[in-house]
């Protein structure tokens, strides 16, 4: 993988081209990213192998089986953090099919951490608060926080599809009835990235869960037409697009929205290259080292996107 790509919009008749230059991502990586991100990347693209992920993973671990130590680029805390187990299983999920330990451990320590409803707390009580963002120095946790259970539970889902251990879990099977339970009260349009997380939950539990077909139509309804939802509170430019709802083809998820629109958002997507070879984040920068690692890491997530999207 090199070179320049120049993909037309073929799916839905754009005459755009997403032009994405391939040949310097390693090289913005080098400058630019966490050594987990750029093992990542070359497993991505054939030039690596999961045993090198998942020891740069293993720098993040703590000795209670939960993630910290900045895993999550804005959350610099050491101690292990709820917000830290996405990033710990979208690591996993990448190196399957091969199978850790630390995965079913991960659970043994979500599980530890989980309130009596079933959900996890938005972020638990920090050791450190420097460099890190006011939302995660804030978080209750003595609260659920539907946004964080359904986002790590999501990506657990993913990664149970190769890994048993992950499958049978307690702590899984807690977490999905919590996220289905607090969804089906919904009464009113959630929190962007709240919608966002539960829509990619019940994406991911749509074949064993008979409730996410409907609970997924009725959340799809809050999506506008243009697949844009602004993030109240957020930059002036925050916003959510159609491919943090839907980014992969094939899932039941892509169906709330017209294929002319995820076309359209790939366009823009691979656009978004930088001339430094990376992608930017359009939220708030905490930290120098959290803005460096986050363009590390969205731009090893947008090259996932296009690749299986067919763009790349």
């Amino acid at each position: 993988m090199s070179g320049t790509y120049k993909t037309e919009g073929r799916r839905s008749g754009h005459d755009d081209l997403m032009n994405v230059n391939l040949s310097v991502i390693p090289g913005f990586l080098a400058g630019y990213a966490r050594v987990l991100d750029r093992r990542r990347y070359d497993l991505l693209v054939g030039g690596g192998d999961a045993a090198g992920v998942l020891a740069a993973l293993e720098g993040y671990r703590n000795a209670d089986g939960g993630y910290g130590w900045g895993l999550e680029p804005d959350l610099r805390s050491p101690e292990s953090q709820p917000g830290a187990a996405l990033h710990a299983f979208e690591v996993f999920e990448e190196t399957g099919p091969v199978t850790t330990p630390q995965a079913a451990a991960l659970c043994d320590w979500l599980d530890s951490v989980t309130l009596p409803d079933g959900g996890l707390p938005f972020s638990l009580p920090l050791t450190l608060s420097d460099a890190t963002a006011p939302w995660w120095s804030g978080g209750a946790a003595d609260t659920s926080s539907l946004q964080i259970t359904a986002v790590s539970a999501a990506a657990a889902h993913r990664v149970a599809a190769h890994d048993s251990a992950v499958a049978a879990h307690p702590w899984l099977a807690k977490a999905t009835r919590y996220c289905l339970d607090t969804i089906s009260e919904l009464e009113e349009m959630p929190h962007a990235y709240v919608l966002a997380f539960a829509v990619r939950f019940l994406d991911a539990v749509y074949d064993s869960q008979p409730r996410a077909a409907d609970l997924l139509k009725r959340l799809g309804a809050y999506i506008p037409e243009d697949g844009r939802v602004r993030v109240e509170g957020g930059t002036e430019n925050e916003a959510l697009r159609p491919l943090d709802f839907a980014p992969y083809p094939g899932r039941p998820v892509r169906d709330l929205f017209e294929p002319d629109v995820i076309a359209a958002d790939l366009v823009r997507l691979a656009g978004e290259q930088q001339d430094d070879g990376g992608w930017v984040v359009d939220y708030a920068r905490i930290s120098p080292a959290g803005a460096l690692e986050w363009r590390g890491a969205i731009t090893v997530q947008t090259i996932a996107i296009l690749r299986a999207n067919g763009v790349i």
